[in-house]
């Protein structure tokens, strides 16, 4: 990369970590804070849901404005809606205000995230997008891994302390893209955007675009992690006593083992094998781990299991992002809100029913995100099949 991209790439890294880091700091303290106001496993998966749902209403049309109208402004307004919803969390102890300002942040989320990766693509060649990827998605990482340590710190002086200082610190993202961040978009000779779709014909539309299979990967793979990820905390609570410093360690070297994969081993990985056998490898690496977590019978030997899961995922993420990218020609916006809105369709599925199998039965949470990885990877191979097939025929003729 040349010196203004770098330079360029540091600013989106700097800006993902604060904003990331931010809603890291709550995660140790959550299930603690959930019990205190007496609630429990279907409260921390309507939490992630009811957040997902927002933020897949909103993705279409982040997307379409994230064309229209610059990557800066949705970078700044998604952020700020980020801040909004951490205050809304730190003031209020009613869980439907609670519910509330999940919707806020969902709402900030969609507005950023598609932003951020159209901003990538906008200053990256697609040799190169892959890399920018992966800096983008070890910045998030960094950000789970900083965030929850400084949380299970923070827990010592009240449980609703760490809620003040992500709020605050938040805030430092908003200001910070304010004053540094500049816009990368160039207008693209022979394509506007459309003004006038709605989020079902945007729906619609992804049907018969290129990247439509990876969007529905993207979905699928969703679903299983986040019926995983959203009772991770109670389920070590409840299984294995573990205490808020627990939870803040086992974040955190997950999160330290994805910054690790994602700046040195995705971008040689994706070179030299492709995203198509990567997607192979790693959907059976997780699916291998969320099994071996079904007989997990102590914290040390499920903490090392969900090492095993969080690398898989680590490196999935910005290789999906990738192929997205690459496969979206002009309209990076809409297929990078797409995506978004695609991932956030599993993330409300996935938390609402692993939430409520959690009360049934805290195991089954895990079963469900065996069976829906397994479902994935038969997708992922039936199409890498049918993309191979066609590309043979076109050589042939």
């Amino acid at each position: 990369m040349t010196a203004d991209q770098r330079k360029k790439m540091i600013i989106l890294m700097i800006n993902m970590f604060i904003a990331i880091g931010s809603f890291g700091i709550i995660i140790p303290i959550l299930p603690a804070y959930l019990e205190s106001i007496n609630e429990g496993g279907k409260a921390a998966g309507l939490m992630i849901a009811i957040f997902a749902g927002a933020q897949f209403i909103f993705s279409p049309i982040a997307g379409k404005w994230t064309d229209q109208y610059g990557r800066r402004k949705m970078i700044i307004y998604g952020l700020t809606g980020l801040t909004l919803s951490m205050f809304i969390f730190y003031f209020v102890d009613s869980i439907w205000l609670l519910y509330a300002s999940r919707i806020v942040g969902g709402i900030g989320a969609a507005l950023l995230i598609p932003a951020i990766f159209a901003y990538v693509a906008d200053i990256t060649t697609m040799e190169q997008r892959a890399k920018g990827n992966s800096y983008i998605s070890a910045a998030m990482s960094l950000g789970i891994v900083v965030g929850p340590g400084i949380g299970g710190f923070l827990a010592d002086y009240g449980i609703k302390f760490p809620f003040l200082i992500s709020a605050l610190v938040s805030l430092v993202s908003v200001i910070f893209s304010f004053v540094v961040l500049k816009e990368s978009q160039q207008k693209v000779e022979g394509f506007m955007p459309v003004d006038d779709e709605t989020m079902a014909k945007k729906l619609v539309r992804s049907v018969r675009m290129p990247f439509f299979i990876p969007l529905i990967i993207t979905l699928v793979m969703s679903f299983g992690l986040m019926a995983f990820e959203s009772v991770i905390g109670l389920f070590v609570d409840n299984q294995y006593n573990a205490t808020p410093q627990d939870i803040a360690l086992m974040v955190t070297s997950t999160g330290l083992v994805s910054v690790i994969v994602q700046l040195f081993v995705v971008d040689r990985m994706v070179t030299r094998f492709g995203e198509g056998k990567i997607l192979n490898i790693f959907i059976s690496v997780a699916a291998f781990g969320f099994l071996l977590s079904i007989f997990a019978n102590s914290f040390e030997l499920f903490f090392g299991i969900s090492l095993l899961i969080f690398l898989a995922t680590s490196i999935l993420r910005p290789v999906l992002n990738t192929l997205i990218s690459k496969l979206a020609g002009n309209e990076q916006g809409f297929a990078m809100g797409m995506n978004n809105a695609y991932m956030s369709i599993g993330n409300i599925l996935g938390p609402t029913l692993g939430g409520l199998l959690y009360d049934v039965q805290i195991i089954y949470p895990f079963v469900l995100g065996l069976l829906l990885l397994m479902i994935t990877l038969f997708i992922t191979i039936l199409w890498q099949k049918n993309k191979n097939s066609k590309t043979r025929v076109k050589a042939m003729i």
